[in-house]
């Protein structure tokens, strides 16, 4: 009992500091925003990125925080919900709000150009290049499904915490690798882009069905049919918007440019 009281406190406790950390997400973010806003070199933070940044937020805390979350360590239906949240929604929000540009446009110039050298880095080159954002993504969560790990992260807080971040981190940098929003010093064709998101993605819709198959450790089948169900197909429409997006981006880059597009571009 007393175990169990600790465990209970414990977690309490881990809730109230990761929501005083994404209320701080929101702050720092809008107050970066309007700095950069001010300075009269440099146009107004669109109002479109806050919205996005804010629903990004709102989603990662949704699968952390709160009542989905209480749920999840039940419930593996609820527990996949918070995985499309953290791992795939939260993750597209929060890149299409270009927080990378926002703090370049904040800092310094010598601070800025030290973070530039810093994402010209070999290990951030590695880790942001699509093949290997693709396997820390991809295959960490069929390494989370198809091994003990689903169920000992239940048995541990801290456990449960890493790999929670890990979850966001790791499609967070997927995302960002599929589709430039903020600067990309080591850009890769979209062609190359497009191949690498293909078959991410059915690594991700066969793990669906794996899981389907055969529920993870401790997962009862009605539950891991249904979590299965809702990884597949809620996926699916997230990774319609990502692929949208990139065919966006391709076919500005590659259409003709027309003498009036030229002059527009030439007084920008």
């Amino acid at each position: 009992m007393n175990h169990e009281y600790i465990d209970h406190t414990i977690g309490l406790s881990l809730q109230l500091i990761l929501a005083v950390l994404f209320v701080l997400a929101l702050v720092i973010y809008a107050g970066a925003g309007l700095l950069s806003s001010t300075r009269s070199h440099l146009k107004k933070w669109p109002k479109y990125r806050y919205v996005l940044w804010i629903l990004g937020v709102i989603s990662a805390a949704a699968a952390i925080v709160g009542p989905l979350a209480a749920r999840a360590h039940s419930d593996f239906t609820a527990h996949m919900l918070g995985h499309l949240l953290l791992g795939m929604l939260a993750p597209l929000l929060l890149v299409l709000a270009a927080p990378m540009t926002l703090l370049l446009r904040t800092l310094s110039v010598t601070k800025a150009r030290r973070l530039s050298r810093i994402m010209k880095s070999w290990p951030v080159r590695t880790v942001s290049h699509p093949i290997t954002a693709s396997f820390l993504n991809i295959g960490g969560l069929w390494i989370l499904y198809t091994t003990s790990l689903y169920a000992d992260m239940q048995e541990n807080i801290l456990l449960h915490l890493v790999v929670h971040i890990h979850v966001f981190l790791a499609g967070y940098v997927f995302t960002a690798s599929m589709i430039y929003i903020d600067p990309t010093p080591h850009r890769l064709s979209f062609i190359y882009r497009a191949i690498a998101l293909v078959l991410a993605l059915a690594g991700h819709a066969i793990l669906s069905k794996y899981i389907y198959a055969y529920p993870p450790t401790g997962v009862p089948t009605a539950q891991a049919e249904m979590g299965g169900m809702l990884m597949y197909y809620g996926g699916d429409a997230i990774d319609l918007t990502l692929i949208s997006i990139l065919c966006f981006q391709w076919f500005r880059a590659t259409r003709p440019r027309t003498p009036l597009s030229m002059s527009r571009s030439m007084h920008s």
